[in-house]
């Protein structure tokens, strides 16, 4: 394929946040990170998707849509017609309650070939229309026009979890951990390194690619390690940031100087959720769910919902989807339940054409819909009724104003409107985080899924363009990546 412009390579460092990203280059423990801010420009608070999950914000990323249009509603979700949980990778508990083999195909498969949805084009699978290749490295989402095939290990055969042969849609140069890889002598993708899903394998990737000089004109590659860190030491650990950094360090040396790589390529650096403080307290960090639903047949994890059965639960970290599997259970009987705790933030749901909003432990309502008097900043319009202060958003002469939950209208809407069901989307509030059945937690360390912009606002480095996106969210990505090619 016929490279036009500058390559673009975007790296995603997962759970980079501006605070901790100062103090690191504060204490000059990431120089390669700190060299992209000095020759570059930097955007602190570019606002995530929601639910704040990796699935759903790369799905959003790479489509340029919110849920309602791409239809990835969170790492874990309920498929009404198939009346079963889908579990993209979420907790080895849940996974083994939801069944190791379901879990491997929904997301080895089903996400991008059958849930993200087919009346949207990635950024991928744009560019393929121009006759222009693109890359993917461990990206969960990856959907392109080429067919590429797995490397699946023979264990995974002889235990039934998947087949010999299995093939996914995805770019023209596609890696995947363990079970595909560009540079056939990639050491870091042995199963034993969690499967290839880590720094020093993407790194190592994109170093092949470079080297080779088959960089096509977009990559987009995923550091994860930072997240895990992160969830463990709290939001302001920084060892997870140095150990990505030793990894941008490689592939910068690839080139004679680092000032010669910015001469070569655009280069992107982004976090993709923000993560928030869980307490140590036990009581009062944990959201049990299960106990305020007691009176409430609910379906067990690894089942599938029966006509007997009346709620449904979905657990992403510091957000969740309750549905109501029988129509006479209204979803105002189960947002009233939630409005008695006041751990509990932000209660959602879809009422005929309109969205109503509660609060934990307040009495305001809020209904908003699309396409009403009430502009906000990214050019969106609401019908507005009832008390704002629910989303704590303020009245100005030009319009509304966000505060804690930006972008609050347009990633309400999208969760509410990503999929068939009737249910509630609640969130927790700063400190807390939900619990079901068997869902991991982060007591003493730190979590992300929910609205609040601790969980929302992600940083941007972006160096060898003076462009940027048209609004600073996620969601503008897809368009200004676009655009740059066009520019050329």
């Amino acid at each position: 394929m016929e490279q036009r412009t500058r390559p673009i390579i975007l790296l995603i460092i997962d759970s980079l946040m501006h605070l901790p990203l100062q103090e690191a280059i504060r204490q000059k423990r990431v120089p390669a990170l700190q060299f992209l801010m000095e020759h570059g420009h930097y955007i602190p608070n570019v606002v995530s998707s929601f639910p704040t999950m990796s699935v759903t914000i790369d799905s959003t990323l790479l489509t340029g849509t919110y849920p309602d249009g791409h239809r990835i509603p969170g790492l874990l979700w309920y498929n009404q017609k198939e009346r079963r949980l889908v579990n993209y990778g979420n907790g080895m508990i849940e996974m083994l309650k939801t069944g190791i083999k379901e879990v491997l195909h929904d997301s080895l498969y089903r996400l991008n070939n059958e849930h993200l949805s087919q009346e949207v084009k990635t950024i991928h699978e744009e560019l393929a229309l121009y006759h222009m290749s693109s890359a993917s490295i461990n990206g969960l989402v990856h959907r392109g026009s080429f067919l590429q095939q797995y490397n699946i290990p023979k264990i995974a055969v002889w235990l039934n979890f998947l087949p010999r042969e299995l093939r996914t849609h995805g770019p023209f140069l596609f890696s995947f951990g363990a079970l595909a890889r560009v540079d056939a002598e990639n050491r870091y993708g042995y199963l034993w390194r969690k499967g290839g899903f880590n720094d020093k394998f993407a790194a190592r990737e994109l170093v092949y690619i470079i080297r080779q000089q088959e960089l096509p004109p977009f990559t987009i590659a995923y550091l994860p390690e930072n997240d895990h860190s992160v969830h463990k030491k709290g939001p302001m650990a920084i060892q997870g940031l140095e150990k990505a950094d030793r990894q941008l360090q490689e592939i910068l040396n690839v080139y004679p100087t680092w000032e010669k790589a910015l001469d070569e390529a655009i280069w992107v650096v982004m976090g993709d959720s923000g993560q928030t403080s869980v307490g140590t307290s036990r009581r009062q960090a944990l959201i049990y769910l299960l106990p305020m639903l007691s009176k409430y047949k609910i379906t067990k994890l690894g089942k599938r919902a029966q006509e007997s059965e009346q709620v449904f639960l979905c657990v992403n970290e510091r957000m969740a989807y309750v549905y109501a599997l029988q129509d006479d259970l209204p979803l105002s009987e189960l947002a009233a339940l939630f409005q008695e705790d006041e751990r509990i933030d932000v209660i959602a749901w879809q009422e005929e054409d309109t969205i109503q909003v509660r609060g934990g432990g307040k009495e305001g309502r809020l209904a908003f819909r699309p396409n009403g008097s009430y502009k906000d900043g990214y050019g969106q319009a609401w019908m507005l009724d009832g008390d704002m202060s629910l989303l704590d958003i303020r009245e100005t002469e030009d319009g509304i104003e966000y505060g804690d939950y930006p972008d609050a209208f347009a990633r309400l809407y999208g969760a509410l409107y990503s999929h068939a069901g009737r249910y509630l989307v609640i969130t927790a509030r700063p400190g807390c985080e939900f619990v079901g059945e068997s869902s991991p937690n982060h007591k003493g360390g730190a979590a992300h899924g929910s609205l609040h912009k601790e969980d929302s606002y992600v940083p941007i480095l972006i160096c060898g363009t003076d462009s940027a996106p048209e609004h600073s969210r996620i969601v503008d990505m897809k368009d200004w990546i676009l655009r740059l090619y066009k520019e050329w």
